[in-house]
């Protein structure tokens, strides 16, 4: 058992997924019947074990039934994942050889009739011997066929439930989902419904999601959450409701280490807000906020930068070349690179993975790189968008800096678009541009937006070479520099302008 409900007495049963009892708001409450439904493959027999396996490892007599997968492919799912059952008393209700003989078919009653009462007086004699206090019962659908109509088999489930109850039992009933539509008279009758969905995009790995249908008594986190089985188990991301984590933490800027970037921005960027870097591809938008991240590291700051489009190996050798120590932080462990893989990761996952950084690691700026990226990793996902907000409203309550970098279509021109809108989403948007001048293309930069205060209005030039970034004086000489080919402004004569 674990902690008890507040304002409760009864203790809640931990399902052995800290992450899931987080989403259960800490756990199943103990002596009820839940019912696990998904797709096969969807994680069922797994989310099962490890609940058995948190009773077994608590001294809880715990027992599994099994009416579909033999107890040697359940040791074989363990072994997987590296346990031992040696705590868990299997029941084993799948017909032997036995059924196939021709004696074994020709009874006066329906064969249904006969395994029916079989199978239930077996799993009742079971649960008296072995006095079991969890019970996972795999799966319905054996139960439905064996019942053949609607009404027995809703009668079968509401007896074995006032069964199980009776004898301080928490049941996890398993459902493949292979009748043609959704059992809701089931879902009436258990206290609880998770549904494990198994989901196969167009290009990628499969997707695997969770959702708590219901849970009474229960304020639950609702809506759907990432998970992934791996060796170990299921690893589950909740959704992430950044109301849920808000701190306070100390104001103050963000200094770049170039005194002119600074300065555009005001004197720097306040904690807590983020920054879109938008620009053509080349123009030194992963530059400005690498320069960001060692500046931090140098005063002994952690971050964290989530690369989607450039390898590490790039991103290091490119950051040597422009004076910037990135290796050496990051085997100090004051910068930690990730390189993204776009068609193995879930909205959920990274969410997580980027909370993990700075509750975990300490991190306070967080650069996505680039959000062009991470919207191409998941083009099958709907309201990535919001996702993204929350994000930023979480990374923002924490006080981290976010930069998030987007990349333009074209190179020249003010008719260039970006892929996506998040203008509106970051706190400052600092904009970089090509423009030819004197035979040269040259890189300008300037700040169109910061909520939390003033900055600079002018465009001045920047250049990236062996000793980093360097901020020039503004261009006041230049007409039209974001078009692309701007045109030298002459003084009228006697002019003081």
């Amino acid at each position: 058992m674990s902690e008890a409900v507040p304002g409760s007495a009864l203790p809640l049963v931990t399902t052995g997924n800290t992450d899931f009892d987080d989403i259960l708001a800490g756990g199943l409450t103990p002596d009820r019947l839940y019912l696990v439904e998904g797709n096969p493959g969807s994680g069922k027999t797994t989310l099962a074990l490890q609940f058995l396996l948190e009773g077994a490892r608590r001294g809880e007599p715990v027992l599994y039934v099994t009416l579909s997968e033999t107890k040697e492919e359940l040791y074989g799912v363990a072994r997987s994942h590296g346990w031992s059952l040696d705590g868990i008393d299997i029941c084993e209700l799948i017909p032997g050889q036995d059924s196939l003989l021709m004696e074994a078919q020709t009874r006066i009653f329906h064969p249904s009739e006969v395994e029916l009462g079989e199978t239930t007086r077996t799993v009742l004699a079971e649960v008296e011997r072995t006095k079991p206090r969890r019970v996972a019962f795999d799966s319905l659908s054996e139960l439905r066929l064996l019942a053949q109509n609607p009404l027995r088999y809703r009668r079968q489930i509401l007896a074995l439930k006032q069964f199980f109850i009776g004898r301080q039992c928490t049941v996890l009933l398993l459902d493949d989902l292979t009748s043609e539509m959704t059992d809701l008279q089931l879902q009436s009758i258990a206290h609880g419904v998770v549904n494990l969905e198994h989901l196969a995009p167009e290009y990628g790995a499969e997707r695997r999601r969770l959702r708590v249908v219901k849970m009474r008594g229960v304020k639950f986190r609702g809506g759907y959450h990432d998970f992934i089985i791996r060796r170990g188990g299921i690893d589950i991301f909740p959704r992430l409701i950044a109301a849920e984590h808000r701190r306070a933490f100390d104001p103050g800027q963000l200094h770049s280490g170039v005194a002119a970037l600074d300065a555009l921005l005001g004197g720097g960027l306040d904690r807590g807000t983020s920054a879109l870097l938008i620009g053509p591809a080349g123009s030194g938008k992963s530059t400005i906020a690498i320069q960001y991240l060692v500046a931090a590291a140098e005063r002994g700051e952690r971050s964290a930068l989530f690369m989607f489009d450039e390898t590490k190996s790039t991103l290091m050798s490119r950051s040597i070349g422009l004076g910037l120590d990135v290796p050496g932080h990051v085997n100090a462990s004051r910068i930690h690179v990730q390189q993204v893989d776009p068609a193995e990761l879930s909205p959920g996952e990274f969410a997580y993975t980027v909370r993990k950084s700075v509750e975990q690691d300490g991190a306070k700026i967080v650069v996505i790189d680039s959000l062009n990226g991470y919207m191409q990793a998941m083009p099958n996902e709907r309201f990535l968008t919001i996702q993204l907000h929350e994000l930023l409203t979480y990374l923002g309550q924490q006080g981290v800096v976010t930069f998030l970098v987007v990349a333009q279509h074209g190179l020249l021109g003010s008719a260039m678009q970006a892929p996506v809108d998040a203008s509106y989403l970051a706190d400052s948007v600092i904009l970089l541009r090509f423009f030819e001048a004197a035979g040269k293309l040259r890189r300008a930069i300037s700040v169109v937006k910061k909520r939390s205060g003033a900055h600079e209005d002018t465009l001045r030039e920047m250049r990236m070479g062996p000793k980093g970034i360097a901020i020039g004086k503004p261009l006041e000489n230049f007409h039209g520099v974001l078009t692309g080919t701007p045109s030298l402004l002459q003084k009228a004569e006697g002019s003081d302008e």
